[in-house]
């Protein structure tokens, strides 16, 4: 039978409407990024064109509204998922004073433009000047997408982005309350107790529900549609509170920050649907209310557009130059900061819409008096239009710009070629969890430095053995994969377990070993004496013994217990970094057990770096099940062990496995072997050296000055 389209305007066909969108979404960035006009912008240009206002192709009908909600609502999830908690705690400060200026600024000379410049009343004048305070994240999946979403100036903006969305939406309520004559006693003891109740139900409840989901149910579909399940649950409950959608998403993110790993495969299909499906919808959804008529047919309305667009840019533009001066940022942070909180668009639309539609009188001929005009509304949607155009602009220019410089830092080739990690693999249980270890030690950047091992018997008659490693291999490819990591699969036959691990360290100059033990079963003081006896004296390597008890990403935190000395190895660098990295990946919280000068060494270079970490005093390894009473459900235990015989050995080490099996038999435990050849130079080292001390990230950096040093690597 065959099926006739109608192709009359604008489509009203489902499948072609979809279409339609589809193309939009894969060829508008494509054309205007050729002619260097962000593929943010190009999306709305694109929903101008073919929007109601335009040629009309498609119209904005409740599927778009609804698709662009959502995609607005995962931009402001996203910048609290992918914001660093512990660079957003250190700055909470200046994103309160940056949230103020940027607040505070727009709403005085909003109020002073609408009385004196648009002969507005009082509460219009102050209602348009909230509009001008609050702001849009537009610019941000740019930023996050040009890799410096964790610089310190994206960060207060994103945290103040929350003060003056929220003082702003605030603003609102309180003018339509008083218009229509609600605002009392009431009216302000139920806020308050509605956003109180609120904000501690998203960010107490739903972590308490995440990780209970998490342990639960590892499904990846599950997953994220739990996670969508949160994201819209916190914005129905900001609305229920009195306050916009837009602040639920934000905290929702917040909420879960900890529990998504930025390596991990969720946090990938997070990133991946929303900047290829919900966030373009948003984007052309926006354009398709611009108005490119207004132009032509009302000066009213260009005048009216005109003050808007200046006022908003200025003050926003003022805010942060202020912030900029205040803190000592460089002028590409204040392009950061400026292209952030310039756009103009969801609670902007809300408030100008909510002004519309209140009706406070009628004048002479009849026609209704409304708090905010016709004028402002159009007005409004050219201003949305060029402070999105602005905000890409310079949000891109000063993002490209601090790119190129945090890539000049450390050469990212040479680091590929120097970080290579090994996991060896036999059991299908723990193979997703030993990969996202893998994944979340290794240095982000490097995508290439993974290597999966399995092993065959060359003795064994088993013909199904050699099918199975390789099946093993395919599921760990598939789990690196998912995160957008390449992992290589190595397939061996050999005699030894022992051997071929060794082989392979040698044969692809293997920097990091991961050894997994079985969930159900203990560590045996015969695994580690063959350990000690194979591996660690045969590879020069940091190798990590990990027994995954739970989930990673549901852990809360990681107890770290080093051994006095450790500081003097030369593997000292280079296993401290992949607690870095733990830290920085997973958002968990670090606690440190050493004596007074080891713990006085760590705090000098943690002291350069953006996490959360607690220092407690640990000297006597006597007293090791002391530490049992400071263990939770959700954290895990890290010690750092050391070959028999060398500066941070101590005897005491031996016991651990028997304590393990005992005291710590249900939680999750990683036990690390420093890489230590070349120790015995270990005396000369100058703590003191700015390049010791120089930030660990730049692992190459460090691993040059090191081998320069002492000639041994």
């Amino acid at each position: 039978m065959l099926i006739l389209l109608e192709f009359t305007l604008p489509l009203t066909n489902p499948v072609l409407k979809f279409l339609l969108i589809l193309v939009i979404i894969l060829i508008a960035p494509i054309l205007l990024n050729k002619i260097k006009i962000p593929h943010l912008l190009g999306l709305i240009i694109a929903g101008a064109i073919v929007g109601p206002k335009g040629i009309n192709l498609i119209e904005r009908d409740s599927s778009i509204i609804l698709s662009g909600t959502a995609g607005l609502l995962y931009i402001m999830f996203l910048a609290g998922l992918e914001i660093d908690l512990a660079d957003f705690k250190k700055n909470s400060k200046k994103s309160a004073v940056f949230g103020m200026y940027t607040f505070l600024i727009p709403m005085i000379l909003g109020t002073l433009a609408g009385l004196y410049l648009l002969n507005m009343s009082v509460p219009s004048s102050i209602l348009l000047a909230s509009m001008f305070a609050s702001h849009t994240l537009i610019a941000y999946p740019l930023v996050s997408k040009m890799g410096v979403s964790k610089n310190k100036a994206v960060n207060i903006t994103v945290g103040g982005t929350l003060i003056t969305d929220t003082l702003a939406l605030l603003v609102l309520a309180i003018i339509v309350g008083m218009t229509t004559g609600e605002v009392n006693a009431e009216f302000w003891i139920k806020l308050g107790v509605y956003i109180i109740l609120f904000g501690l139900t998203v960010m107490f409840i739903f972590p308490i529900i995440g990780r209970w989901f998490f342990k639960k149910f590892d499904d990846s579909v599950s997953q994220y549609i739990f996670v969508l399940v949160m994201v819209f649950l916190g914005a129905v409950l900001a609305e229920l509170a009195g306050i916009e959608a837009i602040i639920g998403a934000f905290l929702s993110g917040l909420a879960l920050n900890r529990l998504i790993p930025h390596t991990s495969p969720l946090m990938n299909r997070i990133e991946f649907v929303g900047n290829a499906i919900f966030i373009p919808f948003f984007l052309i959804g926006v354009g398709m209310l611009i108005d490119y008529r207004v132009f032509f047919n009302d000066i009213e309305t260009i005048k009216v557009a005109v003050v808007m667009i200046i006022v908003a840019t200025s003050a926003k533009f003022l805010a942060a130059w202020i912030t900029q001066k205040t803190f000592k940022f460089s002028a590409d942070e204040r392009r950061l900061i400026f292209g952030l909180s310039n756009a103009q668009a969801a609670a902007t639309l809300a408030a100008v819409l909510v002004g519309y539609n209140i009706i406070t009188g009628e004048n002479a001929s009849g026609e209704p008096i409304r708090l905010l005009n016709e004028s402002v509304l159009n007005g409004t949607i050219l201003m949305i239009l060029f402070t999105c155009t602005v905000a890409s602009f310079v949000a891109q220019k000063g993002a490209k710009n601090i790119a190129l410089l945090e890539s000049s830092d450390v050469d990212s080739e040479e680091l590929i070629n120097t970080e290579r990690v090994l996991i060896p693999i036999s059991n299908s249980e723990t193979i997703d969890e030993l990969i996202n270890l893998g994944i979340t030690v290794k240095s982000k950047k490097n995508k290439e430095g993974l290597f999966a091992l399995s092993i065959v018997d060359n003795s064994s008659t088993d013909a199904s053995a050699g099918k199975n490693a390789q099946k093993i291999l395919n599921k760990a490819t598939v789990t690196a994969s998912a995160t957008d990591n390449k992992l290589q699969e190595i397939l061996r036959y050999d005699s030894s377990i022992v051997n071929g691990i060794t082989s392979v360290v040698k044969e692809q100059k293997i920097t990091d070993l991961i050894l997994g033990l079985h969930i159900s079963k203990g560590i045996s003081e015969s695994f580690l004496g063959n350990l000690t006896e194979g591996i660690l004296t045969k590879c020069n390597t940091t190798t990590l013994i990990y027994k995954p008890a739970q989930p990673f990403n549901t852990i809360k935190r990681h107890l770290i217990i080093v051994p006095e000395n450790s500081e003097k190895d030369m593997g000292f660098p280079f296993w401290i970094i992949k607690i870095w990295n733990i830290a920085r990946n997973s958002g968990a919280k670090l606690v440190f057990y050493a004596n007074k000068e080891t713990l006085l060494f760590i705090k000098q270079l943690q002291a350069k770096q953006s996490m959360e970490c607690e220092f407690e005093e640990f000297s006597d390894w006597d007293e090791f099940l002391i530490l049992a009473k400071n263990f939770y459900q959700d954290d895990n235990l890290i010690i750092v062990l050391s070959r028999k015989d060398e500066p941070s050995y101590n005897k005491n080490m031996s016991k651990i496995p028997s304590y393990l099996n005992r005291y710590f038999k249900d939680n999750s435990y990683i036990l690390i072997y420093p890489m230590q050849a070349g120790y015995q130079n270990a005396s000369k080292i100058d703590y003191k050296n700015p390049t010791i001390l120089a930030p660990l990230e730049k692992l190459d950096e460090l691993r040059k000055s090191i081998a320069k040093k002492f000639k041994w690597w």
